[in-house]
C-alpha cells in the first residue's frame, strides 16, 4: 500500500510540475504519448538486444572521449543540414578520364547511401533521424600531376601539386572539414559551398583500409576494380568507422560472427551493421536536439 501511494504521489507532483512549467504548451496526455513515442523507437530485434548493449558497454569503456568527440559523421551530417562533402585523393600516376571519374563518383555516392539508408524505417528516419536520404557530393579531386586527370571539364575543382607532408596529393586544407571543425571557411577557394568532409583516398598499392572522420583510404587498384560490384566492402567498413562503429579484432559480441564491422566476415552490411549504426545515433542525437 505504501509502495502504491508514494508511486501516486510521484504522479502527481510530476504533473504539478508539467503544468507550472513556463511556456508549456504540451498537455500531460501529449508528453505521455511523446515518451511512449520515444521508448518505442528503440525496437531492435530481440535476438540483438544482448550483443548491441554488449557493444555499448565496450564502445563507452573503451573509446577516449566517446561524448566530447564532435566529428562524426553525423556531426557532418547534421552540420550540412543533410548533405555530405567529398575530396577524392587520387594518389597514383593511373589516367583518369571523364568516363572513370563519372563511375567513381556514381559509386561512392551508391556505396556511402547504403549507410544512411540504415537509417530509414518505412520511409522515415528511424528514432528521430531527420533524413530519408543524404546527398553525397564531390568538390574536389586532388592529384600530383594535372595530366593525370585526362579531363578539360570544369565539373569539379582540381587541386594539382597540392601534397600532405608525406608526399600525397590533397584537396586545400582551408576547405577541409578535419581542419576547421568550427566551420570557418572562410578562406576555402570558392567558400563553404567548396569544403569537403570527407576524403576518398585512393592510394596505388595500398593494401586493406583505414577510416575515421577524415575519411576514407582504400587501394586505387581494389576501388576501382569494384566499381561495378554491389558492395565495395572494404569502403563501406571503413565509413563505419567515420560514423564511430568499432573493430572487432580481438572479440565478438554475444551470437554474433559475421558481420562487416567484424573485418572479413561479410562483404555488405549486415542486420547486426544495421543497429550498430543506429544504436551510435541513439546515443548521440541529444547532442542535436533530438
Amino acid at each position: 500500500m505504501r509502495t502504491r501511494i508514494a508511486r501516486l504521489v510521484a504522479v502527481l507532483a510530476a504533473l504539478a510540475a508539467l503544468f507550472a512549467a513556463p511556456g508549456l504548451t504540451t498537455s500531460p496526455a501529449q508528453a505521455a504519448a511523446t515518451s511512449a513515442q520515444a521508448a518505442d523507437d528503440w525496437n531492435p530485434p530481440a535476438n540483438l538486444v544482448q550483443p548491441l548493449n554488449e557493444v555499448w558497454n565496450h564502445v563507452e569503456s573503451t573509446y577516449p572521449d566517446l561524448y566530447g568527440f564532435r566529428n562524426y559523421g553525423w556531426d557532418q551530417v547534421m552540420a550540412n543540414k543533410g548533405s555530405i562533402n567529398y575530396c577524392v585523393r587520387w594518389e597514383s600516376d593511373a589516367p583518369v578520364t571523364a568516363a572513370l571519374r563519372d563511375r567513381i563518383h556514381t559509386a561512392l555516392k551508391k556505396q556511402f547511401g547504403k549507410w544512411t539508408a540504415a537509417m530509414v524505417e518505412g520511409g522515415t528516419g528511424h528514432n528521430a533521424w531527420p533524413y530519408t536520404t543524404v546527398p553525397v557530393n564531390i568538390v574536389g579531386w586532388a592529384v600530383k600531376d594535372r595530366s593525370t586527370l585526362q579531363w578539360t571539364d570544369n565539373s569539379v575543382h582540381i587541386y594539382a601539386g597540392n601534397l600532405d607532408g608525406g608526399g600525397a596529393p590533397q584537396c586545400a586544407p582551408d576547405c577541409g572539414r578535419f581542419f576547421h571543425q568550427d566551420g570557418n571557411y572562410s578562406k576555402c577557394p570558392g567558400g563553404a559551398s567548396r569544403h569537403y568532409d570527407q576524403s576518398l583516398w585512393l592510394t596505388k598499392g595500398f593494401q586493406g583500409g583505414a577510416g575515421g572522420d577524415w575519411g576514407q583510404r582504400v587501394g586505387q587498384e581494389y576501388f576501382t576494380g569494384a566499381l561495378d560490384q554491389e558492395n565495395i566492402h572494404i569502403y563501406l567498413h571503413e565509413v563505419g568507422h567515420t560514423f564511430g562503429l568499432d573493430d572487432f579484432y580481438d572479440w565478438t559480441p554475444t551470437g554474433q560472427c559475421c558481420f562487416l564491422m567484424n573485418a572479413g566476415s561479410a562483404v555488405q552490411i549486415t542486420e547486426f551493421d544495421k543497429w550498430m549504426f543506429r544504436d551510435f545515433w541513439r546515443h548521440v542525437k541529444s547532442r542535436y536536439g533530438f
